[in-house]
């Protein structure tokens, strides 16, 4: 992928940082992927506490099995571990962490398979409604008055047509806790909206596939040279209008071989004609960003290509 072909009809999307980063990396990725210093690698440690610099790195080779299928069902989508515990909250087919400041999540997982996305006519989609999630103090609410007249959509981060096994997991994603502002035609509307069917597809190859999902707040270089972190907010509760957004993916072979992908993409119209393979970028560019650490429970030797790429570790 070239820094070119990213850059159509995306100019002011990924931002000096991220487009600087990626230039700087072209000419001089390795071909055998390795852990930064002082950054594990999809995270060999836990990001659930703070781990001694002398700690032993944990063995790649073991990992917890799949979860029993009696197990709870936040056990089976978080099998690979938490990107991190700040107001931690989970639906009946989803988990979250909200950023009660932002008024948005940090980050939504999903796990999906063929029988979770298949079609049913007894979810009714236009039966469902936006609400606000009361579980959520009111200081940090968002309301669906705070999208009225914003121009942005309400985007799901856990996408509804994901969750089609009853009524009830589909409404729970209509919840503003899994919404943040998106530009409507050609992102929401399309170019966001091909990328979630994409991932829906692998589901026909993929015994399992994990999604985590959420927005970032990329700085951009200004005109006196520095980078600046800027973002809007609308409504009554300001709720932040990200900048970008990723998704991570994790997909299970019967075999039990595991790829992943990982997509960075403007909160902008993208013309669409791209393809959504501009949007790759290395799993570690969204951990660095995000402030997050991805399947940090996947046993690695497992992983055996990243963003269609194989993998060899050393």
């Amino acid at each position: 992928m070239s820094l070119g072909r990213l850059s159509v009809g995306v100019s002011a999307g990924l931002g000096g940082w991220l487009a600087g980063w990626l230039c700087s990396t072209k000419s001089e990725a390795p071909p055998r992927l390795r852990p930064l210093p002082g950054h594990p690698m999809f995270g060999t440690v836990s990001a659930a506490m703070p781990v001694p610099a002398d700690a032993p790195m944990r063995d790649v080779g073991t990992i917890d099995p799949a979860p029993a299928k009696n197990a709870s069902r936040v056990s089976q989508i978080m099998r690979f571990g938490f990107p991190g515990l700040d107001n931690v909250r989970s639906q009946s087919d989803y988990v979250l962490s909200y950023d009660r400041r932002a008024r948005v999540p940090h980050w939504v997982f999903e796990h999906l398979t063929a029988e979770s996305v298949q079609r049913n006519d007894e979810v009714d989609r236009a039966g469902c409604a936006f609400n606000a999630d009361e579980s959520i103090h009111p200081y940090f609410r968002a309301e669906n008055s705070d999208y009225k007249g914003s121009g942005y959509d309400r985007g799901h981060m856990a996408a509804a047509a994901n969750h089609r096994v009853c009524q009830q997991h589909q409404q729970e994603t209509f919840l503003l806790s899994n919404m943040a502002p998106q530009v409507g035609i050609g992102f929401n509307r399309d170019k966001w909206n091909d990328l979630e069917m994409h991932v829906r597809k692998l589901c026909k190859v993929f015994t399992n596939v994990y999604v985590c999902t959420g927005p970032l707040y990329l700085p951009r270089r200004e005109a006196d040279g520095r980078q600046r972190v800027s973002y809007e907010v609308i409504g009554r509760n300001q709720v932040a209008v990200p900048t970008h957004f990723y998704k991570v993916v994790v997909a299970e072979s019967p075999a039990g071989h595991l790829e992943m992908e990982a997509y960075v993409m403007p909160n902008q119209a993208i013309p669409n004609e791209t393809p959504i393979a501009n949007f790759l970028v290395p799993p570690d560019v969204i951990e660095r960003a995000a402030g997050l650490l991805f399947f940090d429970r996947m046993d690695r030797s497992r992983l055996k290509r990243v963003n269609g790429r194989k993998t060899t570790w050393l």
